[in-house]
């Protein structure tokens, strides 16, 4: 079209020259005539003049050939000025792994934008997460963008139409004119060289509002094959790390299957090898601490891109937690130190402070004593519970009965009478007492071998009846400590009186001094037991 506007023009250009050549020769009626023709061929000119410089104004835009008056030169350079003055968000799409602009802009892209669009994709599944729904949000951006730009150019496009439409009827008209004044006479040149002035000034005016409306439909069509490409680029990157999220997911969950079953390999061969109740509790715990520790470290590799902010998070986290919780910490620590050798389990009688009980429940964080009292400690119905953070107090006292064993020692004290023979005074009643411990021999020496397993410094003969002659005032007295078991202790203790008192009424006979006070008192192991007779 440009081509055939150029033609037009020198034809009439050339005509025009024709004419005032013929002009300089002419006289009379003969000039009058060629004036009049070249009068019409100027107002022709004017008008092809007219569509030449509308028809090279969009050809040298299309071509980027035109200034846009900004110190840059070319289409490109009008394009990098409309990305420039775009929102960031529509121009850098972060992490998309490929450069927005066209192939014929991206020499002129700022590096630095080049390299935020080039990053390399996450690793961790969380950072893949985050990236994956920022890709999301970047498409429905571009999307919103292309239906705002397609809504825009068809704006544009409507109001454009009527204006192309009226410009290619001053075309066709002054090419109408432009035959019809081959055959004109004198006063049809001059009426159209009157109309080809009107057309030329219409056509000026109609393409000046034209032009630009045609350059915008050109920016607009080209912006949104940018943005479709673009949008093209992200969806490739979004399937690309979609995939990439799934893998990681899929080996996480076969690592963590392969965790679970190696702990129920576990689990089946501490009950299958482990009898003892006790060391089969502890290596369930330890398996327990094992398999979560190992699933929180494995989940927590997953889950992050880079060491560093694990050991970051790591660190930060287990201070929060250390200042907040510290006492149920030392809690958690005292709990591993009461399972030991010598620690504590259920069933066994302990002391802790001034409470005597038997453990019911040793948990993680605290134990549970059901409360003992009584020479023959018997259940008073109430349940105490204490913190494990007890075995770092070093005040609080924490008593417990050897493993296996389950006796007390307990002393009787005879007052006798100063005037009380004293030969063979200490065999007769250590062997009253002997007598009777030798019906519960059997148990006594159990408790006795499982002392001597558990502690290497007991011997056999310890674990045997005593008794202490010495002189007091106004009495002679005789303490005889002996060991009984629990459960017959009051059984026990009932016959070693029963007896002792019928040995003092054998001859010779031994008197009981009353003066000084209680002939017979009988103590436990525990101060706070006393019974006299």
């Amino acid at each position: 079209m440009e081509a055939k506007v150029d033609k037009q023009t020198q034809q009439t250009q050339a005509e025009v020259e024709s004419f005032r050549q013929k002009l300089v020769t002419a006289t009379g009626r003969k000039r009058q005539e060629l004036q009049s023709h070249v009068a019409e061929a100027q107002s022709e000119l004017e008008l092809a003049e007219a569509r030449r410089e509308a028809m090279h104004s969009m050809a040298e835009f299309e071509s980027g050939t035109s200034s846009n008056g900004l110190g840059l030169t070319g289409l490109r350079a009008q394009i990098q000025a409309l990305a420039d003055s775009l929102p960031t968000v529509l121009t850098v799409p972060a992490n998309s792994g490929e450069a927005t602009l066209s192939s014929s802009s991206k020499e002129q892209t700022n590096p630095a934008l080049i390299a935020a669009v080039n990053q390399p994709a996450p690793s961790g599944i969380w950072g893949l997460t985050a990236d994956l729904l920022a890709l999301s949000q970047k498409i429905r951006t571009v999307d919103t963008a292309i239906q705002q730009t397609n809504a825009l150019e068809k704006n544009t496009t409507e109001i454009r139409a009527p204006l192309l439409g009226r410009l290619r009827e001053l075309s066709n008209r002054g090419d109408e004119l432009a035959k019809a004044a081959d055959s004109a006479n004198q006063s049809e040149l001059v009426q159209q060289g009157q109309q080809f002035g009107k057309l030329a000034a219409q056509f000026k005016q109609i393409s000046a509002a034209a032009l630009p409306l045609s350059k915008q439909t050109i920016l607009l069509q080209l912006f949104q094959r940018n943005l479709t490409n673009w949008e093209g680029a992200i969806r490739s990157r979004r399937t690309a790390e979609l995939k990439g999220l799934l893998v990681r997911l899929t080996f996480l969950g076969l690592i963590l299957a392969i965790v679970f079953v190696a702990a129920e390999l576990w689990r089946r061969t501490v009950y299958r090898y482990v009898r003892d109740p006790r060391r089969r509790y502890q290596s369930l715990l330890l398996r327990k601490f094992v398999l979560w520790f190992l699933v929180a470290v494995i989940i927590a590799f997953a889950f992050v891109s880079r060491l560093g902010s694990v050991v970051t998070f790591a660190g930060l986290i287990t201070a929060g937690i250390v200042v907040a919780l510290q006492s149920v910490i030392l809690s958690m620590v005292g709990y591993f130190l009461l399972i030991g050798k010598f620690g504590i389990r259920v069933g066994d009688r302990v002391q802790i402070g001034g409470v005597t009980g038997e453990v019911v429940d040793v948990g993680l964080v605290r134990l549970h004593l059901m409360e003992l009292s009584g020479s023959d400690y018997t259940p008073t119905g109430r349940v105490v519970a204490f913190a494990n953070t007890i075995v770092f107090q070093p005040t609080a006292g924490l008593f417990k009965q050897i493993p296996g064993t389950n006796f007390l020692w307990h002393e009787i004290t005879l007052r006798l009478s100063p005037d009380t023979g004293y030969d063979s005074l200490k065999e007769r009643l250590l062997g009253v007492v002997e007598a009777i411990l030798s019906d519960y021999r059997e148990e006594m020496d159990r408790q006795n071998r499982a002392i001597e397993r558990s502690l290497i410094s007991i011997s056999a003969h310890r674990f045997r009846p005593k008794a202490q002659v010495r002189f007091a005032s106004s009495a002679l007295e005789v303490i005889i400590r002996f060991p009984v078991d629990l459960r017959q202790a009051a059984e026990i203790d009932e016959r070693v009186t029963r007896e002792l008192l019928r040995e003092l009424d054998r001859e010779p006979k031994l008197k009981l001094a009353t003066s000084a006070g209680p002939g017979m008192m009988l103590r436990t192991d525990s101060a706070s037991d006393a019974m006299a007779a």
